[in-house]
């Protein structure tokens, strides 16, 4: 768990600080798979023993509850923790005691994730039905031992109950063994329902999921409904039972107004008689208010004001238009008024009883029950932040569904414009944001409701109302001044982006510290006599926030009057207290715009409380939220290069030797177990100047050469890989290039190499984790380092680019621009281009330089992104020998791979080019050992591995080595047979399909190996996976089809007989496989025994 514990204080002198913790946690992913995993596995060992049993829960406890805040972080793990327990619960060895701790697991996980996500994965099949309703009515409910147990069947059963047919139909013959008659599946849930709603257990609410589910059922609701609602209010009369009103609130939810209408008053009266809004329970209270809501939804007809705003045209041009046309035509007609007599009904008599209830309910203290109350009736003001809130959404609604009349606007807007600028302070805090928001809401849903001409009186009051709705406004109705204007000028998705809301459209935000930057040149003398002034005072107080601002504002305003060129006083910001995730990123701003502004503290104690906070810095970056860590480092950052560039030099270009000694911490951070501390060292080590670099270069590389490869060999890190790699390049332009230079300043003959080797190995980083294919993060990085450094050593001595260099470099930039992921080819494609028609400078020794410009001319405008224009050209690359083994590891993948068009265009090209090497044996040659290298090199790779069968059997379909199938036992064949065999003991599903399906593609050679391959299938006819089974006898009947001369046809039929028959067990199977042998004249498969010792 990442845990931020940083202190705040000012000790010592008068008004000191006292202390302050402020503590953020953040979790980054489930990092306790393999634990979890050895916990579960351990059920059947530790169930009997109490005090194992009970240490076991407790761990598993630990690790769960850690991920309370942020549950979703379970999500990719929940799915094969609740298979693995389900193992034991469904498995009819298992004793009760570990059934009932498999499900104290499940419920573990349920509370941490919630139970309406965690539902969805239980099993919700017919054959699932009986077997939980059979468990379940096994249950003691007075065991207050196992009662996890009932609370998750309860919420199973509630979702086998979601199957789309009648129950009826799961009854069969009501008859038992015994001959006595069997009660219906419906009577069985329902009487379990019943029973637990009457528990005072957490099994109470499973019950209620359960109900809400099953009563709403067609079938149930037709037989079942009525008794049931009698039985409800027959129970919620004698307790104040909170289960029983969620579920009618639920009932009334989800049913028909039809079908519910009947029961309404009943249920009415009876809650009346209950008095819920003097109850002390806040739970109680909005449940009554959501159910006597929904009671007066179902008495009234759904009905819309005939004077409600008329939506015309989409068109936001049209709209203004027609706005802006005549106000005559706005005026009411005498068929409106026709209409609206014809609407009017009889309200029933319960209404007033609802509205009244709803009423007091806006009144509540609780702000759920408002919300409920809000949804259905207008409000009464009160002195009171909750009564404003509630009244503000009870207007809004009213508004949005066309209930309040445009004459009474006169006497609403008052009250809306007072609640825009609402704001009680209490104590050291104010409430009001909720009923400013709400106000907000309010002017949107007028926005949707009235028609210009009503709202034009208000223009002006409305405006002021936040953005949302004053562009609903402007939008809808056309009668705001300037509206279009403001709207261009400060959409919302220009005030959305923070940064172009504080710097271009700063007049309308106050407290922007970029916005005084800009208006510090318009008043110069202001900003330095009276702001800065103010702003001092605040930089040192006791509220966090007003710290925050008050540094940031200072930072800005110093830097823009130094820009101004005035002479500023020397204020010493002494800020102790730094709010973490805060304050940090605030303070790194001032000490670079302090450095940037030139200010004279050099060699001032002060430089080193700086650097400690820098170095403090990227050592806790760990200990912050994910939301914020990026702006920290960009910060810290740009604070270390501006504070090297001014106080560091002891001569103009000259380190100091001190400091510069400083950076020994930087280049040992690789031994860090801190993700985010090395991302923070290897910027820094990036943003050094050249005058910090030199004589340390040596030491900087290999720090992050170390970074790059020891943390690639733990397979994890990925963002540090990727920032060393971007760091090396940056070190490197820094330092410069010289070819007989010292190494330890200067990029020379000696260490090239090295820079190189770290940036090409970091091209073959493929590291997958939950996030999927996190190592082209460092790939993406790698290319953009390789071009940056070809190009300064291209241009100030290519002499020390080795020939070997530079191939393996284009090499691997072919591969990555033939491989699958569209912005990482597009990335390796352009680089490519820009390397090969690099003239000032040209990067010299690039292979095949001239059939490469012939394949990309300078004037080739190509889309990398689009795999239709791509695969046509990368696949000529194929032709170059020097170039064919890496494009072809990379097409591999994307010929392979699951993307539709990826695979369309990538295998289209290949087959192409494969077309026009058919009468050239020695290119199809050449191209077939390339093919066995790569599949030699990749054999254990699953990256490779798999795309690269997917892809060989296209080939095969495809007669792409018809040339080579005319020569008996070819060697390509014998080889490629040889590999395929090493799959024939693996486990995974899609690599045996795969092999199936190239053996079939192999009999089109001819020879010995054509039984061997045969030999294959047929073992693999017998394959202890019954899938794997049915897929050889499937490929191989088609196969037969297609190759006529594999078997004689007298026995042809009887062959694809038997291969049509696969649902045999596999002692079977072994017979007819025998017989298979016998017709196809292949040896039967004889069992070898192990040898032991």
């Amino acid at each position: 768990m990442a845990l931020s514990e940083i202190e705040n204080g000012c000790p010592g002198g008068e008004g000191g600080e006292s202390d302050l913790i402020v503590k953020a946690c953040v979790l980054g992913g489930f990092s306790e798979t393999v634990e979890t995993r050895a916990l579960i596995s351990s059920l059947p060992e530790v169930h009997g023993d109490p005090v194992t049993s009970e240490s076991t829960t407790e761990r598993f406890l630990v690790i769960m509850n850690r991920y309370q805040e942020q549950p979703h972080l379970l999500d990719p793990h929940t799915e094969w923790m609740l298979n693995m327990i389900l193992e034991f619960v469904r498995s009819e060895k298992s004793p009760p005691s570990l059934v009932h701790l498999s499900f104290k697991f499940l419920y573990v996980v349920c509370k941490v994730r919630g139970y309406k996500i965690f539902m969805q994965l239980l099993p919700h099949e017919v054959a699932d039905v009986q077997p939980v309703l059979d468990l379940l009515s096994r249950q003691d409910p007075k065991d207050s031992e196992t009662w996890e147990t009932r609370y998750m069947l309860l919420l199973w059963l509630s979702m086998t109950c979601l199957i789309p047919f009648d129950l009826y139909r799961l009854d069969g013959h009501l008859e038992s063994d015994g001959g006595k008659a069997r009660e219906p599946t419906m009577d069985r849930i329902l009487a379990i329902a019943k029973s637990y709603l009457l528990v005072s257990d957490t099994p109470r609410d499973a019950a209620s999921v359960l109900v809400s589910k099953f009563m709403t059922r067609p079938d149930v609701k037709q037989k079942r409904l009525g008794d049931f609602l009698d039985w409800s209010l027959t129970t919620i009369s004698q307790t104040n039972d909170e289960s029983m009103r969620d579920i009618m609130a639920k009932l009334f939810k989800h049913g028909k107004r039809d079908d519910l209408l009947q029961y309404a008053p009943t249920i009415l009266q009876c809650l009346e008689q209950k008095h819920l809004s003097e109850s002390s329970q806040a739970m109680l209270r909005r449940l009554g208010v959501k159910l006597i809501q929904r009671l007066g939804l179902t008495f009234l007809k759904p009905r819309l004001a005939a004077w409600r705003y008329q939506r015309g045209s989409r068109s936001l041009a049209a709209n203004l238009s027609m706005s802006q046309s005549t106000v005559a035509a706005a005026t009411g007609t005498p068929e409106v008024e026709t209409q609206e007599q014809e609407e009017d009904y009889d309200i029933p008599e319960e209404v007033e009883t609802v509205i009244e209830h709803l009423l007091a309910g806006l009144k509540d203290k609780e702000t759920i029950v408002r919300w409920s109350a809000s949804q259905g009736v207008c409000s009464c003001f009160q002195e009171s932040d909750n009564a404003w809130h509630g009244g503000c959404l009870a207007l809004a609604e009213l508004g949005r569904r066309g209930l309040l009349l445009p004459s009474r606007l006169t006497d609403v807007v008052p009250l809306i414009i007072k609640s825009l600028t609402y704001e009680e302070k209490r104590g050291a805090c104010s409430v009001g944001s909720n009923v400013r928001d709400a106000a907000c809401y309010v002017c949107w849903s007028f926005a949707r409701a009235y028609e210009p001409t009503e709202l034009k009186p208000f223009v002006t009051q409305i405006a002021r109302a936040h953005f949302a709705a004053f562009q609903e406004n402007v939008g809808r109705q056309g009668t705001f001044p300037h509206g279009i204007d403001i709207v261009t000028a400060a959409d919302y998705y220009a005030v959305g982006n923070l940064n172009n809301c504080y710097l271009n459209i700063s007049v309308i935000r106050e407290l922007a510290t970029k916005a005084l930057h800009n208006l510090t040149p318009q008043a110069p003398d202001y900003m330095a006599t009276t702001v800065v002034p103010q702003l001092l005072p605040m930089a040192v107080g006791i509220d966090l926030h007003g710290r925050h601002g008050a540094i940031m504002a200072c930072a800005e305003i110093t830097h823009a009057l130094y820009k101004q060129g005035l002479q500023t006083n020397r204020y010493i910001l002494r800020t102790k207290g730094f709010g973490g995730e805060l304050m940090r990123p605030a303070v790194c701003s001032i000490i670079e715009k302090l450095s940037l502004s030139k200010m004279p503290f050099k060699n001032d104690p002060v430089i080193t409380g700086w650097q400690w906070l820098i170095d403090d810095t990227i050592k806790t970056l760990h200990l912050v939220s994910s939301g914020v860590k990026d702006a920290i480092m960009v910060a810290v950052v740009s604070a270390l290069t501006a504070l090297c560039e001014e106080y560091y030099q002891a001569e103009p270009g000259q380190a100091d030797s001190q400091m510069q000694g400083e950076l020994n911490y930087y280049c040992l951070v690789p031994l860090s177990p801190q993700m985010l501390t090395r991302c923070g060292s290897a910027l820094a080590l990036g943003c050094l100047p050249r005058f910090m670099i030199q004589g340390k270069l040596m030491q900087i590389l290999e720090g992050l050469q170390h970074m790059c490869t020891v943390s690639q060999k733990e397979g994890s890190f990925t963002e540090a890989r990727r920032d060393a790699v971007g760091a090396i390049a940056q070190v490197c332009v820094k330092a410069g290039v010289c070819a007989h230079g010292s190494p330890d300043s200067a990029l020379c003959s000696e260490n090239v190499a090295e820079v190189y080797g770290a940036l090409l190995n970091s091209m073959n980083d493929y590291t997958t984790d939950s996030r999927g294919d996190v190592g082209a993060w460092v790939r993406e990085a790698a290319m953009t380092s390789l071009m940056e450094v070809t190009m300064l050593v291209a241009i100030s001595a290519p002499e020390i680019l080795s020939p070997d260099l530079v191939k393996c470099m284009m090499c691997c930039l072919a591969q990555q621009a033939a491989e699958k992921i569209d912005r990482y080819r597009a990335h390796a494609g352009n680089i490519f281009l820009s390397l090969l028609h690099s003239t000032e400078p040209e990067v010299p020794h690039i292979p095949h330089r001239e059939e490469l410009l012939s394949i990309f001319p300078t004037t080739t405008t190509l889309n990398w992104n689009a795999p239709s224009q791509a695969f046509q050209y990368i696949t000529q690359l194929l032709g170059l020998p020097q170039y064919q083994r890496h494009t072809l590891l990379g097409l591999t993948v994307s010929v392979g791979g699951i993307t539709e068009s990826t695979v369309h265009f990538s295998s289209q090209s290949l087959f192409e080019y494969l077309r026009g090497i058919q009468d050239n044996y020695a290119a199809l040659a050449q191209f077939g050992d390339t093919l066995l290298t790569i599949f030699r090199d990749n054999l254990r790779n699953e990256r490779v591995s798999i795309p690269f069968l997917k892809m060989l059997n296209q080939m095969l379909a495809n007669s792409c080595f018809e040339i080579l199938t005319t020569q008996e036992n070819h060697q390509f064949c014998v080889e490629l047979l040889t590999l395929c065999k090493e799959f024939k003991k693996t486990k995974d599903i899609s690599k045996l399909r795969a092999c199936v399906a190239v053996f079939c593609g192999l009999i089109q050679f001819q020879g010995e190996v054509r039984k061997k391959v045969l030999s294959q299938l047929l073992m693999l006819l017998c394959h202890s996976f019954p899938v794997i089974r049915k897929a050889t006898a499937g490929q191989m009947y088609e196969m037969l089809l297609t190759y006529d001369d594999v078997i004689d046809p007298e026995v042809l039929d009887d062959v694809m007989t038997l291969l049509s028959d696969t649902n045999c067990d596999l002692a079977t199977v072994r017979t007819h496989r025998n017989q298979l042998c016998d017709w196809l004249g292949i040896p039967s498969p004889r069992v070898v025994a192990k040898v032991t010792n």
